[in-house]
């Protein structure tokens, strides 16, 4: 029976030759993967009521980011608990204050074609960019998952999203996300995964396949996947990875979808979600001339290396408004050390940035910059709910870091092309 690259992961994961879309079916899980925030300090006395221990503790990794680095004792001490349940639990695979989970898990080779993969954050389909079926759970979930190493799945349907084109110049993936939010809505693609293919996608390096599966979480998916090609198994064996037998994890040719969404990306402009959705979005255009007082290159969809390339286009021999402040936080240790080396981050703090720590921070409203009443910025992250920054009368407008660099350039949300030369990147 012709099936979805999703459906193949969850049959192996659950012993059976098949499943069908709808069909409730007990998985074993490949990799756990928590952080500092929901992870230890919420499981912990689950745990210890039932008495129980961890089921395999060289298939779980932990990574602090949230409360990284401490800002005050609440925050030091839950990273301290963290530390210190990694090791009474014997998990060899703890990251500590070494970035983002969902980018440090796939920088350090955890992922691979065909794993069943659940994260305690709901941007964990992330992971989908590497071939693997990767979903986030709650605490409640994790903790039974950590006793048995297995968790429930109502088998998702597929909607297949086909993106062919060429990206002009100032145009990338988070475009593209932004572009389907605006489409399908954060609830149109509801418990459903998403499936990037199309030779844009084809074309992506992996970076950019993670902006778009991470934001298949603002579309309401369960996870987002791409299937697995050259692209991939080279990154992952760079990583120090197995990158296993990708040919194995193909959708079928004539597998059912539950609708097919057709996207040229060559028409694309630079789009922006305005307060307090990523769905409320338009073409830049639309709001152009909007002030800011923040720019903010960081979480993990906006500040892989990639990401800060980007942004060092528009930067290079320019400087920031004296009305705006542009705060860079790169995605990892191992990015900051990348951008430093190649020269990315003296562009950018030439032009003004102010570099801060690697971690989930003003993001998800966490340690430094977030904003004060009534501030406008314009973020490269994946979320701008109310509040979620920093206080309530706050607005957060999302770009790409094209547009965010640009719009710190000139105080106010800019289309990014005027700053950028045909064919640069």
């Amino acid at each position: 029976m012709a099936a979805t690259l999703a459906e193949k992961i969850i049959a192996r994961a659950c012993g059976r030759q098949s499943v069908n879309p709808g069909e409730v079916v007990t998985c074993t899980v490949d990799l756990a993967m928590m952080h500092d925030s929901g992870g230890p300090r919420r499981v912990k006395p689950i745990l210890e009521q039932l008495g129980a221990t961890v089921w395999n503790p060289d298939k779980v990794v932990v990574i602090s980011d949230h409360f990284v680095p401490a800002v005050d004792a609440m925050s030091a001490a839950i990273l301290d608990m963290t530390r210190k349940w990694v090791s009474d639990n014997r998990i060899s695979r703890f990251y500590d204050m070494q970035g983002i989970c969902h980018v440090v898990l796939p920088e350090r080779g955890h992922l691979s074609p065909g794993k069943f993969v659940v994260g305690g954050d709901s941007h964990s389909p992330t992971g989908g960019a590497f071939g693997c079926f990767m979903f986030g759970v709650g605490a409640t979930d994790m903790a039974g998952i950590l006793v048995t190493g297995e968790t429930w799945i109502k088998v998702p349907g597929t909607i297949r999203v086909d993106i062919n084109g060429s990206l002009g110049t100032g145009i990338c993936a988070k475009d593209i996300i932004l572009h389907l939010c605006a489409r399908i809505g954060t609830g149109g693609a509801e418990y459903q995964v998403i499936e990037y293919c199309g030779n844009t996608v084809c074309d992506m390096p992996m970076m950019s396949r993670m902006t778009l599966c991470n934001m298949a979480a603002e579309l309401g998916a369960q996870t987002g996947l791409i299937a697995a090609d050259e692209t991939t198994t080279d990154y992952i064996r760079a990583a120090g990875g197995d990158a296993g037998d990708r040919e194995k994890w193909l959708g079928d040719a004539d597998a059912e979808y539950l609708k097919t969404h057709l996207v040229d990306a060559s028409s694309l402009s630079p789009y922006v979600a305005a307060p307090h959705s990523p769905a409320n979005c338009a073409p830049v255009d639309m709001h152009t001339g909007v002030s800011v007082h923040q720019a903010y290159i960081g979480g993990c969809t906006g500040a892989k290396l990639d990401d800060l390339h980007m942004a060092a286009a528009v930067l290079k021999g320019r400087k920031i408004s004296s009305s705006t402040r542009l705060l860079l936080a790169p995605a990892s240790t191992r990015i900051t050390a990348a951008a430093a080396s190649d020269g990315t981050l003296a562009t950018l703090t030439a032009a003004g940035a102010i570099l801060m720590p690697s971690g989930c921070g003003a993001c998800a409203g966490y340690g430094a910059g977030v904003l004060a009443e009534n501030e406008t910025c314009i973020s490269s992250t994946a979320r701008n709910f109310q509040g979620r920054m920093g206080a309530l009368t706050s607005k957060v407008y999302l770009g790409s870091p094209y547009t965010v660099a640009a719009s710190a350039v000139t105080g106010f949300i800019t289309d990014p092309r005027e700053f950028l030369e045909e064919g640069r990147i």
